[in-house]
């Protein structure tokens, strides 16, 4: 999908680093991020060119050439980055890093980064501007909702539902056919072994909610 492409970053930091070691394997170019000002040159290790404030600029330079990437780890702040995407009607896309194993009977939506060493399986459903991140697993048949994160080295096995919104903390595990709600923080190290509800938080093994 990326073939020929070029892409900007929306955010430049902590979450976007990973990204652009993604795109750098993928041969993508970056044309430079966006943000509400420039990184310092000690930062900037990526010699990116700052575009400015995406919502202070004048868009008309991206041409249909070109993808926009959601690049902040925080769920809700992409939400609205996403939301200013198409409210631009700017192109959008998925960034999966070749060392990610996905299967070809997967559904992936739009905007949904893919780190080193995830892999997920069939029939798996990703939902717009999620994360699935290093190493996470999601077995087949699952479905992650919109925005949601699963964070490195976490475990969805077979038939798990995750809402909109939702964190999973690394290494956690998901045992087979629940499901979290939406806005839910899981977290790290947690075993979930039953349905959890919407806007809430869980942590341990045993899991108790705080």
């Amino acid at each position: 999908m990326l073939l020929n492409k070029s892409i900007y970053i929306l955010g430049y930091s902590g979450h976007a680093y990973v990204i652009l070691d993604s795109l750098a394997k993928l041969n993508v170019k970056v044309l430079g991020y966006f943000d509400f000002e420039p990184c310092n040159s000690f930062d900037n290790f990526y010699d990116l060119e700052y575009k400015g404030n995406e919502k202070l600029v004048d868009l008309n330079f991206i041409d249909d050439s070109s993808y926009v990437f959601p690049s902040i780890g925080d769920n809700y702040i992409r939400i609205k980055l996403v939301q200013f995407i198409e409210e631009n009607k700017l192109a959008q896309t998925n960034i999966i890093d070749p060392q990610a194993i996905v299967s070809n009977r997967a559904i992936i939506e739009s905007s949904v980064y893919v780190a080193p060493g995830a892999i997920i399986n069939s029939r798996a459903l990703i939902k717009k501007g999620s994360i699935i991140n290093s190493g996470a697993t999601i077995e087949h048949e699952c479905v992650i909702g919109e925005f949601s994160h699963i964070a490195p080295n976490s475990v969805l096995t077979g038939n798990v539902i995750i809402g909109k919104n939702t964190l999973v903390g690394a290494n956690a595990v998901i045992t087979p056919g629940v499901t979290i709600g939406n806005n839910v923080i899981i977290g790290a190290g947690s075993v979930v072994t039953k349905d959890i509800p919407d806007n809430s938080k869980w942590v341990g093994n045993p899991l108790r909610m705080l």
